[in-house]
């Protein structure tokens, strides 16, 4: 009799303020290795987002609803503690480059030490993403630059309103 294997669960955090096409490539690449892939938005308390935890959860349910196997969540925890809450074996984390890479080793050294059976998996990049982040993404928007290859449509929407909405700086 075979014997069933426990599903592959995978937390990919980040606060995702707001998610861009970077990120998009990671979560798609990643669904097809693991049986389930949390994303998790992080409610980092020293931050100051644009978008509430439950406005960018809801923008990456949008997003990645095409993904059956993908869920958004969130945690306001030391990473290590919310992947052993999820029971998951894996934190996946995106590099764009080798500053990436120098702080990521370090997260995942730390979150090793932390907890044993906590692996880390970097993925690189998409070369076509590698200078992309979530802050550049805000202040094109804010200018209201062309958003078109850095972010999905709902999300060009949702930071086109949010920055209407919001008043300019005299």
């Amino acid at each position: 009799m075979e014997q069933q294997k426990a599903p592959r669960i995978a937390v990919y955090p980040g606060s995702f303020d707001p998610i861009t096409n970077g990120h998009m490539d990671i979560i798609q690449r990643a669904s097809r290795q693991f049986d389930k892939l949390i994303v998790a938005v992080l409610n980092n308390l020293s931050k100051k987002p644009l978008f509430t935890v439950e406005e960018r959860k809801e923008l990456i349910s949008t997003v990645t609803g095409h993904l059956p196997n993908v869920e958004v969540d969130s945690f306001r925890d030391l990473l290590v503690n919310y992947v052993d809450y999820r029971k998951a074996d894996v934190i996946v984390r995106g590099i764009r480059s080798v500053t990436d890479f120098e702080y990521e080793l370090q997260l995942a050294s730390l979150n090793h030490q932390l907890n044993h059976n906590v692996e880390t998996i970097f993925m690189m990049t998409n070369p076509k993403y590698s200078y992309l982040s979530s802050s550049v993404v805000k202040e094109i928007a804010y200018f209201k630059g062309d958003l078109g290859d850095l972010v999905p449509n709902e999300i060009e929407q949702a930071l086109r309103k949010k920055y209407e909405d919001m008043p300019k700086p005299q």
